[in-house]
């Protein structure tokens, strides 16, 4: 188990979007982010108390936690000496990276000498099958999005949150570094062997009630270039029945793909229903999800009437107005 709270590293990051794993964890765990380090330059802030090492320790900080998720998932060489610092401090290390804490020998000696814990979150910790297909009991429902990072995990959680609200079985599976560091357990999908993808959702959505629903959180999109095939692993292992549209409209191009437009949702409607219609044929899109977050509130509410009216969907900000709406539209 990693131990809480935790400093949140947020590095030299551009902007908050490469922040996003940080940006999670203050969102839905924020009893655990007790403080936030930065680097000179860091463009990302997360509203939290900035910290040194000391100042973090001596107010309870346990793990210092990568709250960075850059291109590649990369250990910045300039970040080592801090994190190197950190286990000194007397602080565990936690990463979602797929650079490994324990791939670096400096990390590794100095946490060895000082009795800390390196804890690499992508790292798969079971074996999983090959995905065999097969029908399970019990309701799921798969976020997909026309981009990386449009909102897919705080979708799932927000109606996860409302559906518990409302005594409803319903449980989040994550998929990615910061919903297993919100929740404590899931796959880290993008670290599983290719022919093993589908079968580890299979596996983290097991048989359940008849009323039970798992709310998935989606990775990457079916239309990026670079990461679509995590996707169609999540859309066949996954079975959904109920899938969410996920949209960010302010974005001139995919994200880290500046010759690639973002689809338009019909596109990914029928795209993603085509997709997930060949494991589950009764499949439908139960609401769209868009983040909002770089709209004013007036733009924000003409923007999604307009969605809602051309799509025929219910067309909702789960994180800022609530996800009563896309619950709503579940069968």
């Amino acid at each position: 188990m990693i131990s809480s709270p935790y400093l949140l590293f947020l590095g030299d990051a551009p902007d908050t979007l490469a922040a996003k794993v940080a940006q999670g964890i203050r969102d839905w765990r924020p009893d655990a982010a007790i403080g936030q380090l930065r680097m000179e330059g860091c463009k990302a802030d997360m509203g939290l108390p900035d910290m040194t090492l000391r100042e973090a320790v001596a107010a309870g900080a346990k793990t210092l936690v990568v709250g960075v998720a850059n291109r590649g998932g990369v250990i910045s060489p300039a970040w080592l000496s801090i994190l190197e610092e950190a286990l000194i401090a007397g602080l565990d290390l936690a990463s979602g990276l797929h650079n490994l804490l324990r791939d670096e020998p400096v990390l590794v000696a100095t946490a060895n000498s000082y009795n800390r814990k390196l804890h690499d979150v992508r790292v798969p910790e079971t074996r999983f099958p090959i995905a065999n297909g097969k029908r399970r009991s019990g309701k799921r429902c798969l976020a997909v999005g026309t981009d990386c990072s449009v909102g897919k995990m705080y979708t799932a959680l927000a109606m996860e949150k409302e559906m518990v609200a409302r005594g409803m079985k319903a449980s989040f599976r994550a998929t990615g570094q910061t919903g297993i560091l919100i929740t404590g357990n899931g796959v880290p999908l993008d670290a599983v062997v290719a022919d093993f993808m589908a079968g580890s959702i299979e596996w983290l959505t097991p048989d359940n009630d008849p009323d039970h629903w798992d709310l998935i959180e989606g990775q990457g999109s079916l239309f990026h270039a670079s990461y679509s095939g995590v996707t169609l692993a999540l859309v066949h292992g996954g079975q959904p029945d109920a899938l969410i549209l996920c949209h960010e409209p302010t974005r001139p191009h995919m994200r880290g793909l500046p010759d690639y437009k973002l689809p338009s949702l019909e596109a990914l409607r029928d795209l993603a229903l085509t997709m997930a219609g060949i494991v589950n044929p009764e499949v439908y899109v139960a609401g769209i999800s868009v983040n909002t977050a770089a709209m004013s509130e007036e733009e924000a509410v003409d923007y999604l009437a307009g969605v809602e009216a051309r799509m025929g969907l219910p067309a909702v900000d789960p994180f800022r107005h609530g996800a009563g709406r896309l619950v709503d539209g579940l069968r």
